[in-house]
């Protein structure tokens, strides 16, 4: 099984790999408005940026999926990107540990720079990236093996641990972030499957930090998660961005502002809007973003 599939990767659903490209979001008032392409009203640049990202545009064939977009992704912050389904903000994201490599048809072009390193460097070690910039699914997708080898998986590929000790701490270290230790340590042993949805999804959390990423990302986390679970997993996200950089992606706009510090507006591939949360959802600057946040259209 290849390394970069099983540490963060799952396969692209049927429906995704056929239809990649943006749909179009069927709104009078969303036509009425106007994106300018490559402006970004708000605040899209950050002070002390983890990823600085410059007309950046993602292609599937001759159709471009993302559009120009530039955007600083600050250290040590939790930042959600909404919009209608098919804007492209899963597509984005997906861009910032080179997930789209895998689709044939997929090009990305302009400049996407992690600490100053160019991520799309001919040369750049990708099973490096995805160590640094781990992710987090839609869907739970444990390994069909114990709790404590889906955690310790990540360890032994990069040699982070020389003794069982050192993989036993990092295991108990990983489950204790994500809040999981207290309901797995009498069951390390057990297949992973067997946990309920919620266990599962912050398995997978524990198994992307094991590695000691410094970005997690996070494409809808919650949606196949009941409250009670979805309220864990929020209440992990804020404990986690006390050490690493958190990007969600979320159609929950109640979930954006309850998690994140900042909000990214994504529309047909633009990015629209980008602001404190606070601001973006009690008064968006862009007329799109004030549609979209009021139920108008998505």
């Amino acid at each position: 099984m290849n390394m970069n599939d099983t540490l963060i990767s799952e396969p692209l659903e049927p429906q995704e790999m056929s239809t990649p490209v943006n749909r179009p979001v069927e709104d009078a008032g969303a036509q009425s408005a106007k994106v300018e392409e490559g402006k970004t009203v708000g605040k899209p640049f950050a002070d002390d940026p983890k990823f600085k990202l410059r007309n950046v545009e993602v292609f599937y064939g001759q159709e471009r999926a993302i559009k120009n977009v530039s955007l600083d992704i600050g250290r040590n912050e939790v930042i959600a990107f909404i919009g209608p389904s098919g804007c492209g903000k899963s597509t984005f994201l997906r861009c910032l540990n080179r997930m789209n490599d895998s689709i044939d048809i997929c090009r990305v072009k302009g400049q996407l720079m992690l600490d100053d390193e160019d991520i799309y460097h001919s040369k750049k070690d990708v099973v490096e990236l995805r160590a640094r910039v781990g992710m987090v699914f839609q869907k739970p997708n444990p390994f069909p093996k114990s709790i404590y080898d889906n955690v310790a998986y990540g360890p032994r590929i990069h040699g982070l641990a020389n003794r069982k000790s050192e993989l036993d701490d990092i295991v108990e270290d990983s489950l204790r972030k994500a809040g999981l230790w207290n309901e797995a340590k009498d069951r390390l042993h057990s297949i992973a499957t067997g946990m309920s949805g919620g266990q599962q999804q912050r398995l997978c959390i524990a198994r992307a930090i094991a590695v000691s990423p410094e970005v997690v990302l996070m494409d809808e986390p919650c949606s196949a998660l009941d409250p009670i679970a979805t309220a864990k997993v929020e209440e992990l996200i804020s404990e986690l961005s006390e050490s690493y950089t958190i990007i969600i992606v979320t159609h929950s706009m109640q979930q954006a502002a309850r998690v994140s510090s900042r909000t990214a507006y994504f529309h047909l591939g633009h990015l629209v809007e980008v602001n404190e949360t606070s601001k973006v959802f009690t008064s968006p600057e862009h007329e799109l973003t004030e549609s979209y946040i009021t139920g108008r259209f998505g």
